[in-house]
C-alpha cells in the first residue's frame, strides 16, 4: 500500500516551491509514496472572506490517512492556518515537518539565512561602501524575513553602525507596497540609503523598477540585494544579487527525514542548510556571473512559450463563453464536460472538478446556504478522468480526495488540490495531476481563479434570470383549494434538500394523500362536485395538521410536510385524521358530506436519506398500501 504525504502551502513562491518538491520527488523516486499538494492563493491584502476562501483547501484532508506532513513555510505564513494543520496532525498521530519556520512538535528543515545575511552585509560594506541601508521585510510573522533582517541588525550592531539601518518596511511580501513604499521616500525628500536589503526577490525586482521610475537607476545611484535566487530575478535588468537558499537541497532533506521517520532511525529535530551570498548586477558586481547567457536561453523560449500562453488564454476564454451560454445547471454541466473532454491538453489525462452539493440548488434558489468552511461529507462529480478512465459516480466523498485514485499504483505522483469559491463561499475544488510546470509557471492561479470567477458568473447570472421568471409566476397557490400547488412543494423539498447537503439535523416527516372516488363524484355528479368534494378533503387535511404546509400536487393528491409540534404529534394526528373520514364506499348515491382519503406517513431517517425523495417514495408506498386496504375492507 501507498504512503501519503501532505503538504501545506501557498502558490505564490512558485519557483522555490518547485525546487522543494522536485528535491523531495527526486529522494523519493525509488519509495511507494505520493505527494498530495493542497495549494491556494491567498495575500495579506486579501478580505479575510477572500483569505477563507482560499485556505479552506487545508481543511479538506483527513489527515489520519496521511503518513506524513509538510509545511512549506516560505509560501505559507499565516499562524491561524499553520495552528489548525499542526492540531489535526497531532490529533492523527503523524509527524510534521517545517520548512522555513521553527514550531514546537515540528522537525524545522531551513537554511542559514542568518549568515548569509551576514555575507551580504560585509559584502556591501566592505566592497561597495555601503552604510545606510532601508530594509523591505515580508511579514511580521514570517521567521525567514525576520532572522535575516535580524543579521542586518546584529552586523550592523557589531560595526557600531545600528543609526545605519535608516528604515524597515513590512510589504507583506506584496510588491506593490514596495513600489508605494520607495515612490512615498523619494517624494517626500528624503535621502535615499546606500542599498535596499529586500526579504525577496520579488520585492528586490519591484524595489528597481520603482528606483528608476523616480530616476535612480539600480546600481549606479543606489544597490539592491533580494533572496531565493530565482530564476526571473537573475535574467531581471539588473539581475538582483541574492541569496541562494537551496530549496532544492531543502527538499531532498524533508524526503531524507520522512524515511527516517518511517523506518525507525534517528533524526535530529532540525535540519539547516548551508545559504550562498551571490553578488549580481544590482549591487554593482557585473562580473560575477554571466545573466547575459541566461537571458539569451530564455529569450529563446520565448516564442514557444507565448504560443502557449496563447493557447492557454484562448482555453479559458472557452470555458468562460461556453459555461456562459448556458441555461440551466444541467445544460452546464454537459457542455463543461463536453469541452473538457473534447480538449484537455492542459488539465491532462488526470483531472477532476467536485463541487459543492448546494452549487446547483443556490442557483435555483438564493436562499440556499453555501459552506464557508470545510467541505461537504460528498460532493458532486463536475469533471473527472483519472488515466483517461472517467469516473462513473456523479457524487464522490470528499474524505477519499481524489476520484479513481489507485494506491496500489507503483508509480509515485504529485497530486494537487485547489480551491474552487467565491469570497468565503465553498463551490468545491479541482484537482490536477503531475502539473510541476504549471505551478513553476503559475498557469495553475491563473486556471484556479478563472475557473472560480466563471462559476460564480453562471451562477448569478442563472439565479437572477430565474428570479425573474418566478417573478413572471407569482402564483404558487393552487387555484381550487388555496393551498400550495406543486411549485411551491418543489422549492418545499429544495429548501430540505439544502439542509440534508449541508449536514444539518433535520426532524421531518411527510404524509401522502390521495383523495378516493374523485373520479366517480366527477362522472356522477359533475366536475363542480367534483371540485366541492376536493375542497372539502383538503380542509379537512389542513384542520388536522394545522401547522404544517399543505401541497396539492395532483388532481386527487396532496402532500403535507410536518415539522415542529404536527412532527412530533405525527401519529395522534395520522388516527384524528383517519377518525375524521367516511367509511370507504364505491355505491352510489354517495353518503352527504363524503370524504374518503388514502394517505401514508415517512419520517426523514438522518444518516440513512441522503433524498428528501427517499422520505417521499416511501410515503407514497404507504399511501397505496393504506388505499389497497380501505378498499379492501370495503369489499368483505
Amino acid at each position: 500500500m501507498k504512503k501519503k504525504i501532505a503538504i501545506f502551502t501557498t502558490g505564490w513562491c512558485c519557483e522555490i516551491l518547485s525546487e522543494f518538491l522536485t528535491g523531495m520527488q527526486t529522494t523519493l523516486e525509488n519509495e511507494n509514496v505520493d505527494l498530495f499538494l493542497f495549494l491556494c492563493y491567498p495575500t495579506h491584502v486579501d478580505s479575510s472572506a477572500v483569505r477563507l476562501g482560499e485556505t479552506n483547501i487545508f481543511s479538506l484532508p483527513d489527515l489520519k490517512g496521511f503518513d506524513g506532513v509538510i509545511i512549506f513555510g516560505s509560501g505559507l505564513d499565516f499562524k491561524d492556518c499553520i495552528d489548525d494543520i499542526l492540531a489535526r496532525s497531532k490529533a492523527a498521530g503523524i509527524p510534521v515537518i517545517m520548512q522555513g519556520g521553527h514550531r514546537e512538535g515540528t522537525i524545522y528543515i531551513g537554511s542559514d539565512n542568518y549568515v548569509a545575511t551576514l555575507d551580504m552585509c560585509r559584502h556591501l560594506s566592505e566592497k561597495h561602501g555601503v552604510r545606510k541601508i532601508i530594509f523591505l521585510a515580508g511579514s511580521e510573522n514570517s521567521s525567514d524575513s525576520e532572522l535575516r533582517l535580524q543579521a542586518v541588525k546584529d552586523y550592523l550592531a557589531e560595526q557600531g553602525r545600528s543609526s545605519d539601518l535608516i528604515d524597515v518596511f513590512y510589504t507583506k511580501w506584496e510588491n506593490a507596497a514596495a513600489d508605494r513604499y520607495i515612490k512615498s521616500y523619494v517624494a517626500s525628500g528624503s535621502e535615499l540609503p546606500d542599498a535596499f536589503i529586500c526579504a525577496n526577490d520579488g520585492l528586490a525586482m519591484a524595489a528597481s523598477v520603482a528606483l528608476s521610475d523616480c530616476g535612480y537607476e539600480v546600481p549606479d545611484k543606489v544597490l539592491v540585494c533580494g533572496y531565493d535566487h530565482i530564476e526571473e530575478s537573475q535574467i531581471f535588468d539588473p539581475a538582483i544579487a541574492s541569496v541562494d537558499q537551496c530549496f532544492s537541497q531543502m527538499g531532498t532533506a524533508a524526503g531524507e527525514l520522512w524515511l527516517k521517520i518511517r523506518d525507525g532511525a534517528e533524526y535530529g529535530d532540525s535540519v539547516v542548510i548551508p545559504c550562498r551570498f551571490i553578488p549580481g548586477d544590482s549591487c554593482g558586481c557585473y562580473e560575477t556571473r554571466n545573466s547575459d547567457l541566461m537571458r539569451r536561453r530564455i529569450g529563446r523560449n520565448a516564442f514557444s512559450k507565448r504560443a502557449q500562453t496563447t493557447y492557454f488564454n484562448r482555453k479559458l476564454n472557452l470555458i468562460d463563453s461556453t459555461v456562459l451560454s448556458c441555461l440551466t445547471f444541467s445544460e452546464f454541466k454537459t457542455s463543461l464536460r463536453g469541452l473538457i473532454a473534447r480538449n484537455h491538453d492542459f488539465e491532462g489525462d488526470s483531472f477532476h472538478i467536485l463541487l459543492e452539493p448546494n452549487f446547483g440548488l443556490s442557483i435555483n434558489d438564493p436562499g440556499v446556504k453555501l459552506r464557508k468552511s470545510g467541505y461537504s461529507k460528498y460532493l458532486e462529480v463536475m469533471y473527472s478522468t483519472e488515466n483517461g478512465t472517467a469516473t462513473p459516480d456523479d457524487i464522490f466523498p470528499s474524505r477519499e480526495l481524489v476520484p479513481g485514485y489507485e494506491p496500489d499504483d507503483d508509480v509515485n505522483h504529485l497530486y494537487t488540490l485547489l480551491p474552487l469559491h467565491e469570497a468565503d463561499e465553498v463551490y468545491g475544488y479541482v484537482v490536477f495531476k503531475d502539473c510541476m510546470k504549471y505551478i513553476y509557471d503559475h498557469s495553475l492561479q491563473s486556471y484556479q481563479s478563472r475557473m472560480s470567477l466563471v462559476f460564480d458568473k453562471f451562477r448569478h447570472a442563472l439565479s437572477l434570470d430565474i428570479i425573474n421568471k418566478r417573478l413572471l409566476d407569482i402564483m404558487k397557490k393552487d387555484p381550487l383549494t388555496n393551498v400550495n400547488n406543486r411549485m411551491a412543494y418543489e422549492d418545499k423539498e429544495k429548501s430540505l434538500q439544502s439542509e440534508i447537503n449541508y449536514g444539518s439535523e433535520l426532524h421531518f416527516a411527510i404524509v401522502m394523500f390521495d383523495v378516493n372516488n374523485l373520479k366517480l363524484v366527477n362522472d356522477s355528479m359533475g366536475h363542480e362536485a367534483g371540485d366541492s368534494y376536493l375542497i372539502r378533503s383538503c380542509r379537512l387535511i389542513c384542520n388536522v395538521f394545522k401547522h404544517s404546509p399543505v401541497y396539492r400536487v395532483g388532481g386527487d393528491e396532496f402532500i403535507a410536510v410536518l415539522m415542529g409540534d404536527d412532527y412530533n404529534n405525527r401519529h395522534e394526528l395520522i388516527e384524528t385524521l383517519k377518525n375524521r373520514l367516511t367509511p370507504y364506499t364505491d355505491e352510489l348515491p354517495l353518503p352527504e358530506g363524503y370524504i374518503s382519503i388514502a394517505c401514508g406517513m415517512s419520517e426523514f431517517e438522518n444518516g440513512t436519506d441522503s433524498y428528501v425523495e427517499d422520505t417521499l417514495k416511501r410515503a407514497d408506498e404507504k399511501m397505496y398500501e393504506n388505499k389497497a386496504m380501505i378498499k379492501g375492507t370495503a369489499g368483505r
